[in-house]
């Protein structure tokens, strides 16, 4: 009865941590600021899929989403802002013109945490993926070749005594 509970009680806050989302309006940085330095030390670049945003710690990825065209965008947050009550959010050039809000200038978007899943269940590498490809010994250093001629014979056995 515990156990399930437990777990129930696990699967409700895992859930609503993939639900969380918060709305408000979205603006994008001015082309004035093209290589000012941002809050993390970076120089922003209108290239660039990075935000503003007040609360969410530096370096954290956000899923954007126009609700009106459903176009999403990851990006990283790099800066603090935008300063003002009504704005939850600041975009690059291309963040915004992903989300197709460059026309409208301020639109409301949906934005969530964007996590990165860890990889837990991968499975080993098989025998035939230590061998590079032809081409990539081009940028092997000699220790890496060495590593990849000792693996493949020991599996496929060059000297193996039967």
């Amino acid at each position: 009865m515990r156990k399930s509970l437990f777990i129930l009680l696990f699967i409700c806050s895992s859930l609503s941590a993939l639900i969380a989302q918060e709305k408000g309006n979205a603006t994008y940085y001015n082309s004035n600021l093209t290589g000012h330095h941002t809050t993390d030390g970076s120089r922003y670049h209108p290239d660039s899929l990075t935000c503003a945003h007040k609360s969410y710690p530096l370096g954290t990825y956000l899923l954007v989403k126009n609700p009106k065209n459903n176009q999403q965008v990851i990006v990283k947050v790099t800066d603090r802002g935008p300063f003002t009550k009504r704005m939850m959010i600041d975009l690059s050039y291309s963040a915004a013109k992903t989300l197709d809000i460059i026309r409208e200038g301020i639109a409301m978007v949906e934005i969530s945490k964007f996590d990165f899943l860890p990889a837990i269940n991968l499975p080993l590498p098989e025998a035939l993926s230590l061998i590079p490809a032809p081409k990539t010994y081009l940028n092997l250093n000699i220790k890496q070749m060495y590593f990849a001629k000792n693996m493949f014979n020991k599996f496929f056995g060059e000297n193996q005594k039967k």
